[in-house]
C-alpha cells in the first residue's frame, strides 16, 4: 500500500486538532501516558514539532534555528497555538517538491517523505495520548491506523532502539490493528 503522506499528515493533524479543542485548561497540568510529561508538556511537544517542519523542509538546519522554537508555544490559547502549527506543518509538507527535499533533522539528513512519515507516527500517537489524558475517545481512524503501519513497519528496529514512544507491549493474539499499533509504541490502550 502507497502512502499519500502529506494527506495522511494532515489527517492526523486534524484529528488531533479535534481532541486538543476538547481538552479543558483544568486539565493541562494532567498526567499524560508519556513518562514525566502533563498535558501541557506533551501538548507544547506536538505543536513545537509541527513548528520545526516549515523551517526544515524550506532548508533550515537545526543549528540555523537555534533557540527559536524552545520554550513555551501554546501561550493563552493553545487550540489557537495548535491549529497555526498544524496549518504551518501542513503546507510545508504539500509543497512542490517537499517529499523529495533533503531534510536536516536531527536523525540525519533524510528525504522529506521520511520526515513527513515520522511526523505523522507522532501526531497521531501524541494525539491518542492527548485523548488518553483528558478522558476523550481514544478511537484511531482505522485508515489512519493502517497508513501508520505502513509507514512503520519497516522502521520498526530503528523506532524501538530510539526509545522514542516506550519499549512495545503485548497487545495479545486477538488484537485489533489500533491496539496492536499502540502496543508496539509502547501504549496501553
Amino acid at each position: 500500500m502507497a502512502v499519500d503522506l502529506p494527506t495522511v499528515h494532515r489527517q492526523a493533524l486534524d484529528a488531533t486538532r479535534d481532541i486538543v479543542a476538547g481538552i479543558k485548561p483544568a486539565q493541562l497540568d494532567d498526567p499524560t501516558p508519556c513518562d514525566d510529561w502533563d498535558v501541557r508538556t506533551l501538548l507544547n511537544h506536538v505543536v513545537g514539532g509541527n513548528l520545526w517542519v516549515k523551517p526544515l523542509v524550506d532548508g533550515r538546519t537545526i543549528e540555523d534555528v537555534g533557540d527559536e522554537l524552545d520554550g513555551d508555544q501554546l501561550g493563552d490559547d493553545f487550540v489557537a497555538a495548535y491549529e497555526r502549527a498544524a496549518a504551518q506543518a501542513a503546507s510545508a509538507f504539500a509543497a512542490d517538491g517537499a517529499m523529495d527535499a533533503m531534510v536536516a533533522v536531527s536523525y540525519g539528513p533524510v528525504p522529506g517523505s521520511v520526515y513527513c512519515g515520522h511526523r505523522f507516527i507522532d501526531v497521531l500517537i501524541h494525539g491518542w495520548d492527548l485523548a488518553k489524558a483528558t478522558g476523550q475517545d481514544t478511537t484511531l481512524d482505522p485508515a489512519l491506523v493502517d497508513a501508520c503501519w505502513t509507514v512503520i513497519e519497516p522502521e520498526l528496529p530503528m523506532l524501538a532502539a530510539s526509545g522514542m514512544f516506550g519499549s512495545a507491549n503485548d497487545p495479545g493474539p486477538d488484537a485489533d490493528p489500533g491496539t496492536r499499533l499502540l502496543a508496539t509504541l509502547g501504549r496501553t490502550p
